[in-house]
């Protein structure tokens, strides 16, 4: 075997099973077994089971046109209008039933529910407004707001008028806002004065107007009034190409806009995502395949039913939103939830407060939210009537067996079962979990492929590895949520996620695979535990070492609330191990509790995996939107200049870091 296919060193330890329990599976939207094998017997066909979940103007006359690989087409030739499905035909049975739970995050302020009627009325007078200041069919409208209704009352809108939509997380910088309108030649901007973080406001117009005066061409902004006399100290007054949302709403109110009839094919939204070359991929999804993989997705997975109200805590900005609190769920015709605060404000128990309150059945969070919340201690949730929770969910990153488990026992009561869910922006929606009606459960493993997907860990030959091997996730079947292409940018499309392991010389489908660059190892039983992207690995003498793994050993310590692993430079070893670990509270930091953690990377893993240091820190540098900046982390270990940090929610912890590791 080449160096190239050095095994990642998956070697988690075995994992536990967990059945869902009779009750679930009673009532679950999916409960066969038998639709495993009754999808692989009738693929594609089999997707016509999503498309039944929409309403379609004109019917499509094929499932997959694969003709042209990797530019797939699916339900060729049938016609839709996202926003009919997400609103219009839900009217006559959830007319007077939430379609939205908003809840602010100043704890004293009305929070708002929206009916499905009072949602279609909103979105109706936006599209008018927005048609009037010019927006047409296929002009690309970028969003650039925090969670608050007139987000998704914006992104439908625009459905209705055959307008793509481009969000931008609130937390992005001005910068980014300018380079991803720049790079989708958008003329339109819907953004907002500002917003709350831990009960203050805080100015988001100017960050706007600073992003807008990068942009190269003219264009026209509508802002929200999100602050009312809070927001009166940051003196914004509106240029002469700014209108204010609450007067455009007023002079259109009562407006109905026939929505337009929108093919398969044609673009819903682009989402900007990170790009090794640093540019950002404008990645594109269209309206048929990825509308009915989300509704299919949220219904088999996250066990969606009308009548249900679905807690996602993620934030709009980024794809989970997009799929699992707009799209899926309203297309279900559930009532969906937004929160605009953070879980530890004012005190530590506000997510299960808000579970309690609004007796939500479903929680779909993040791993990074799971680790702080076992951090804080169980005293929080304790205090909440979390009865309500039929399932639970995680997503975003892999989830360590230890968190997974006390997310089980402590949030789910042992009741609900757990889905794991790996999936990307490209993928449009979930393609890794278990059924949760269907599949036993296995703590630190996402799951098997979902029915109908086939998804295979290889090595770098793409040769499929035995069980148990570390090896490289690929899917080699098309799907109807998949992205269709990057903006403008073919060749990087087929660069970035097909070339690896595809003939590009072939127009024969089955010779196309998608590589979506995570490193993963696969069981006996087909369950998949994902061990991080490819480039999240740390060369050891040659030894490729999943930091996944290693944090999720170290994560294992009892003790240990939350860990980054990253590669340091070694003279001897090429790449060493550095780990920051944060612990839980009770827990004094000695040496011999830094031995002990050692010792658990020794045991879980072996000597080849052993840290060269062991740091304890308050806090991990960590991205607006939670994710950690292992970059900086690598950084200090190699004495490097940091560079800029003030994109970080917390800045000032890298120079605490940095001081530790020189005392150290």
């Amino acid at each position: 075997m080449s160096d190239e296919d050095v095994e990642l060193e998956a070697r988690l330890e075995e994992q536990e099973v967990f059945e869902p329990s009779d009750s679930f599976v009673e009532q679950a939207n999916v409960s066969d077994a038998g639709i495993y094998d009754e999808f692989e017997e009738n693929w594609p066909e089999c997707w016509e089971q999503a498309a039944e979940l929409l309403d379609w103007e004109e019917e499509y006359d094929q499932v997959l046109d694969n003709s042209n690989p990797p530019f797939y087409e699916w339900f060729t030739d049938g016609t839709i209008n996202a926003s009919t499905n997400c609103l219009d035909r839900h009217l006559d049975e959830r007319g007077d039933e939430a379609a939205i739970e908003w809840v602010g995050e100043p704890v004293d302020e009305d929070n708002v529910t929206l009916t499905y009627s009072e949602l279609h009325e909103k979105v109706n007078e936006a599209a008018a407004a927005l048609r009037d200041l010019g927006v047409g069919e296929d002009d690309v409208v970028t969003m650039y707001m925090p969670m608050i209704p007139e987000l998704p009352i914006a992104m439908l809108a625009c459905a209705r008028i055959g307008a793509p939509h481009s969000v931008v997380f609130a937390g992005f910088s001005a910068d980014a806002l300018a380079t991803r309108m720049n790079a989708a030649d958008s003329e339109y901007l819907v953004t907002c004065d500002g917003y709350y973080r831990r009960g203050d406001p805080l100015d988001h117009l100017d960050k706007a107007n600073e992003g807008l005066s990068g942009v190269e061409h003219d264009t026209e902004t509508v802002v929200v009034d999100r602050l009312g006399p809070n927001g009166d100290d940051f003196g914004h007054d509106l240029a002469e190409d700014q209108h204010d949302w609450g007067e455009l709403m007023a002079a259109h109110e009562g407006a109905e806009v026939e929505p337009v009839d929108r093919d398969a094919e044609d673009m819903l939204f682009l989402m900007y995502t990170s790009g090794t070359t640093g540019e950002p991929k404008g990645v594109k999804h269209t309206t048929g395949g990825y509308l009915s993989w989300t509704a299919w997705t949220s219904q088999a997975v996250l066990d969606i039913k009308p009548e249900d109200t679905y807690f996602c805590s993620a934030d709009i900005g980024w794809i989970t939103g997009h799929s699992y609190i707009v799209y899926g769920p309203l297309a279900l015709g559930t009532t969906t939830m937004m929160y605009e605060g953070t879980p530890d404000h004012p005190d530590r128990d506000r997510l299960w407060e808000i579970v309690e309150e609004y007796e939500a059945n479903q929680l779909y969070t993040a791993p990074t939210a799971i680790r702080a919340f076992m951090k804080w201690g169980t005293e929080y949730p304790d205090e909440h009537d979390l009865s309500s929770l039929r399932l639970l969910g995680t997503v975003g990153e892999p989830i360590n067996p230890r968190a997974w488990k006390w997310y089980y026992k402590h949030i789910g009561n042992e009741e609900c079962p757990v889905v794991d869910t790996w999936w990307q922006t490209e993928t449009g929606g979930m393609m890794v979990t278990t059924l949760p009606g269907v599949k036993d459960m296995k703590p630190g493993s996402a799951g098997p492929p979902l029915p109908g997907l086939d998804a295979r860990i290889v090595d770098t030959n793409g040769e499929e590895v035995d069980p148990g091997r570390a090896g490289y996730l690929t899917v080699n079947k098309p799907w109807p949520g998949m992205l269709r292409t990057l903006y403008k940018n073919d060749e990087r499309f087929i660069e970035e996620y097909w070339a690896e392991y595809s003939d590009t010389d072939s127009s024969n489908s089955d010779d196309w695979v998608y590589f979506p660059e995570d490193g993963a190892k696969i069981d006996e039983d087909g369950y998949i535990t994902v061990l991080g992207r490819v480039d999240d690995v740390i060369n050891v003498s040659g030894h490729r070492l999943g930091t996944m793994e290693i944090e999720s050993a170290i994560v294992g310590v009892e003790g240990v609330a939350e860990a980054a692993v990253v590669g340091g430079d070694h003279e001897v070893k090429g790449e060493a191990v550095y780990a920051y670990v944060i612990t839980e509270e009770g827990q004094e930091e000695t040496d011999e509790f830094r031995e002990e953690i050692v010792q658990g990377v020794l045991d879980a893993i072996g000597p080849i995996a052993r840290p060269e240091q062991v740091i304890f820190t308050p806090e991990l540098p960590k991205t607006r939107s939670g994710k950690i900046m292992r970059r900086l982390l690598e950084d200090i270990a190699n004495e490097e200049d940091l560079g800029d940090t003030s994109t970080l929610r917390n800045p000032e912890i890298v120079e605490d870091i940095r001081k530790v590791v020189q005392e150290d």
